[in-house]
């Protein structure tokens, strides 16, 4: 099977650059984006290709090379996935809110509605791929769907799951440490296999295309997000322990990561992970595990949940402590709302817990992110339903310029790892603050020593 038109249903965080990437490098190949919000959809197609909705290095140029040559942006989900051979699946699976399941399995409502409208849709025969992250068996439920629509039309299911990390998406797109496609082992499954791994081929080596099961697939995904999620906990639980001992975890973490069993990545300490995957994907590890009646596999995966949780806590109250226990009407100037650098993506960001706690607190929180809207925070606040979305307004100032968000603040908290906070003139930044004048490097990106001859009061994480 030769494929010729690939639809994908979500132009979110997943759909958009990754269909922007094999439209660039397959031109043989017409991709569609299909979405129901028009608004994104609009965005998609904005003539300037800055003003993308998603914001990661490199991607607006690969829109501008193949969008309108064989990448298209559309709300016409039914047109597309009739013309489509390859229909991927790439909408949001968000943690449940409701019933069975609440705040730790995946909503799947997105996903079975994406399915109940292939199977009404398609005449001829289909290749569905799993691109959201799913729970393990996900394909079981996606399949019987299909399978039972009654017009004989023959769908295979594929699990591709995206290995992606924020703020590097298009590296990892077109550099990838792997391609997993998992399928059927029939005939047939094996064809789709084959297909798939022939668009990647295009750009990726076939040695890095593993090809497994659909179950391996699905949990692979799951698996990776908690390993590396672990790590971070792993290391911030000792950042703690070594605030109280007098050891330095950037030290500590240097000599562990030269262990060639260990490895340096994912082993910076910090305020706490965040982002749409790692929380999420964990939840979920810990609802399949109960259900399962694997009980001490859910405890331990759910520890990594507590541990981060703890540290955003941990965070906030040493802000407090510090500034003598007391941040009433003081002024808080975080830099960067984004859960990390070079990126737009706030979901799940430490800085939103951070401010919640010390609004709690009545401090006066001033924001600035070079790449996050005031729309955004105050909705990221409000979603936690803490106070009114007034209060929220009221208590978060956001400014354009990060030398006015710092001018006539007690304390700074950096919240996001972004490369410019380390350019700024810190001293003058310190000239325009109360005195004494404290920062929070809730990153670890700035230079201890420079800063404390400063004047500056520096508190980093696990030192």
């Amino acid at each position: 099977m030769k494929i010729t038109k690939i639809c994908c249903i979500g132009a979110g965080y997943v759909g958009g650059p990754t269909m922007a990437v094999i439209a660039q490098k397959c031109p043989h190949i017409q991709v569609t984006v299909v979405d129901l919000n028009e608004q994104r959809i609009k965005d998609w197609n904005d003539p300037d290709t800055d003003n993308i909705p998603i914001y990661e290095p490199g991607l607006s140029e690969i829109v501008a090379e193949a969008r309108g040559r064989n990448l298209f942006f559309s709300t016409e989900v039914e047109k597309a996935i009739d013309e489509a051979q390859v229909i991927f699946i790439s909408v949001n699976t968000p943690t449940k809110t409701y019933g069975k399941g609440k705040g730790m399995a995946a909503d799947l409502k997105y996903i079975e509605l994406c399915a109940r409208q292939i199977a009404k849709v398609a005449k001829q025969n289909k290749i569905v791929v799993e691109k959201s992250t799913l729970p393990v068996r996900t394909a079981e439920a996606i399949k019987s769907i299909l399978d039972n629509t009654g017009n004989g039309v023959q769908f295979q299911i594929l699990s591709n799951p995206e290995f992606l990390a924020e703020g590097t998406a298009v590296t990892d797109l077109l550099h990838p440490d792997r391609i997993l496609i998992g399928g059927d082992t029939t005939p047939e499954g094996e064809e789709a296999i084959n297909a798939l791994v022939d668009v990647y081929a295009n750009w990726v080596s076939r040695d890095k295309i593993l090809t497994t099961n659909v179950w391996s697939s699905e949990l692979s995904k799951l698996t990776a997000n908690a390993f590396l999620a672990q790590r971070i906990s792993s290391i911030n639980a000792m950042s703690e322990l070594c605030e109280k001992t007098g050891a330095d975890v950037n030290e500590v973490a240097r000599a562990i990561g030269m262990d060639s069993r260990i490895g340096p990545k994912f082993l910076k300490a910090s305020v706490g992970f965040g982002g749409s995957c790692f929380q999420k994907d964990i939840l979920n590890l810990v609802y399949i595990a109960k259900s399962y009646g694997l009980n001490e596999v859910a405890d331990y995966w759910e520890q990594v949940i507590i541990m981060n949780d703890h540290q955003k806590r941990r965070f906030s109250n040493k802000i407090v402590q510090t500034l003598y226990n007391t941040v009433a009407d003081k002024k808080i100037t975080f830099l960067g709302w984004a859960f990390k650098k070079d990126t737009n993506d706030t979901r799940e960001s430490a800085a939103i817990y951070v401010a919640d706690d010390l609004i709690n607190e009545q401090a006066k929180i001033a924001v600035y992110d070079p790449k996050v809207s005031r729309n955004k925070m105050l909705s990221d606040l409000d979603y936690l339903e803490t106070r009114t979305g007034e209060e929220n307004s009221n208590a978060l100032t956001i400014l354009d310029d990060p030398y006015e968000a710092c001018k006539g603040a007690h304390a700074i908290a950096i919240l996001t790892e972004w490369d410019e906070f380390t350019t700024y003139d810190w001293q003058k930044i310190y000239d325009s603050m109360h005195k004494p004048a404290f920062l929070f490097d809730g990153r670890n990106i700035l230079n201890t020593k420079e800063l404390e001859s400063i004047g500056f009061i520096y508190r980093g994480i696990g030192a």
